[in-house]
């Protein structure tokens, strides 16, 4: 994934853009960049690698080495960026985030006359340069987002630093992703995570609409290009990578997880599964909301029965390889013994999407005395791999445990049954549920239904984009 944060104000920006693009460092843990405007130096842009150190450590001189009234930041989950490019629009700083699927198409289609067209290490493109190069393929900003929109298969959010000092931010063309405006006396806030720019004082403006395209400067916002109609917002933002604090379309993220663990209690109460229990947790800590609410409607207990030690690995996915990341996911666990030792437990899980570590867990738990482990998954059962955003590690479908638990049972067959297997009422369901449970040693498994999700968040069908769960586009 990934998330950007751009500021424009009367006094000097790069302290909201530290911090606020700081606030985003959930959404990745590879890249982070920072681009200034200043009138006198002019653009002015600093990357690091920040895969094993924090986001606010690799920038902590930047209020030296940068100075500026507007800046854009951005954390990435792949490409170095911000990139400063020289176009026939103008010279100017670009942020993306998304992901682009025909990259290749797009380079053979409309760069390949003879110009240059730059490639990382091993070949890959860089997806903010490629958006860049076709922005520059129209003579203004607003044409060039559009033309990028229409001709890009996947999703692209785009932050442009201009070399006048003014901002340009475009959501997406089904704004699958969020993008949000905040207002102080000063000026102006551009971010992904809303929390981001009101800890730094900026109050809520608004929330770009899908495919909107609007200019910033200290004084004032102009729209250059209105929203369109249809919308697709991830729904699994709420579900998982949005931050507790941020609202996304007027849905807070908090509450939304309460709200989808109560439904979830309420569908284990009218089943008569999971009972005789001592206690409801979250795992990991973005389950807990979800487990929360699942222990307030139930009436069984909320507790914790290890603790994650966090100060020197506060995330486990940030080593490169799934051994190492196995191994710390271990050396993190800290059990409390008197709330395992011979408990029937349930745990929350924000997704279950390939389950390694949570089949570590699992047996941590046993190891330690746990007398069951039940296991409720906050969303459906992803059988699909996003073609839209980065918010997954895996590499293939295969290694979404769903969908290799079906062709575990019925090969290429049960790939067209897949709604089937999603839901839990259905003979196929209840094998999905009864493999995965004894191969993991869960007690008993279920998952969030995709009406329930739906109704947690509360926005209408239509405005979602489920793809990873029901493959529909």
């Amino acid at each position: 994934m990934g998330g950007f944060f751009g500021a424009v104000s009367r006094h000097d920006a790069i302290a909201d853009v530290f911090f606020g693009t700081d606030y985003h460092s959930h959404l990745g843990t590879r890249r982070g960049g920072i681009a200034a405007f200043d009138s006198e130096i002019g653009l002015q842009r600093d990357i690091h690698n920040i895969e094993n150190t924090p986001f606010r450590t690799k920038f902590d001189n930047v209020f030296e080495e940068m100075k500026g009234n507007s800046a854009i930041g951005v954390i990435s989950d792949s490409d170095p960026q911000p990139l400063l490019i020289r176009s026939n629009v103008g010279t100017y700083a670009i942020a993306t985030i998304g992901k682009i699927n025909n990259s290749e198409e797009l380079i053979e289609k409309y760069l390949s006359d003879g110009g240059h067209f730059g490639v990382m290490t091993g070949g890959k493109v860089n997806s903010t340069d490629l958006v860049a190069a076709l922005i520059n393929q129209k003579e203004n900003f607003v044409e060039g987002i559009k033309f990028a929109h229409e001709v890009i298969d996947g999703t692209a959010s785009i932050l442009i630093l201009k070399n006048d000092g003014t901002l340009i931010a475009a959501r997406d063309r089904l704004g699958r992703l969020p993008v949000l405006i905040g207002k102080n006396d000063d000026g102006y806030a551009v971010s992904f995570e809303s929390f981001a720019y009101k800890k730094l004082g900026y109050e809520d403006e608004k929330e770009l609409g899908p495919g909107e395209i609007v200019e910033l400067s200290a004084d004032k916002l102009i729209q250059l290009a209105p929203p369109g109609k249809e919308m697709k917002i991830c729904a699994f933002l709420w579900s998982y990578y949005g931050y507790p604090n941020s609202n996304y379309e007027g849905k807070n993220v908090e509450t939304m997880r309460y709200r989808n663990g109560q439904i979830m209690a309420q569908n284990d109460k009218k089943l008569g599964s999971a009972t005789d229990l001592d206690f409801v947790s979250g795992v990991p800590d973005s389950g807990t909301p979800h487990a929360i609410g699942y222990a307030n409607e139930s009436g069984i207990p909320f507790a914790r029965p290890f603790i994650k030690y966090t100060p020197t690995w506060p995330r486990s996915f940030m080593p490169s390889h799934q051994t190492e990341r196995i191994q710390i996911a271990k050396m993190k666990q800290i059990p409390i013994h008197e709330l395992i030792e011979d408990k029937n437990l349930l745990f929350v899980d924000d997704s279950i999407v390939r389950g390694t570590q949570l089949k570590e867990t699992v047996e941590f738990l046993y190891e330690n005395g746990a007398k069951s482990v039940h296991m409720r998954s906050a969303c459906p059962p992803i059988v699909h791999g996003c073609k839209y955003l980065n918010f997954s590690s895996s590499k293939n479908e295969m290694e979404l445990i769903a969908r290799k638990t079906v062709m575990e049972l019925e090969g290429e067959e049960g790939l067209n049954h897949l709604e089937e297997y999603s839901d839990g009422s259905t003979e196929r369901g209840k094998k999905l549920r009864e493999s995965i449970s004894k191969s993991f040693g869960f007690a008993s498994l279920d998952f969030q239904s995709l009406d329930g999700i739906i109704k947690a968040i509360g926005i209408d069908r239509c405005k979602l984009c489920t793809y990873c769960w029901d493959g529909k586009e």
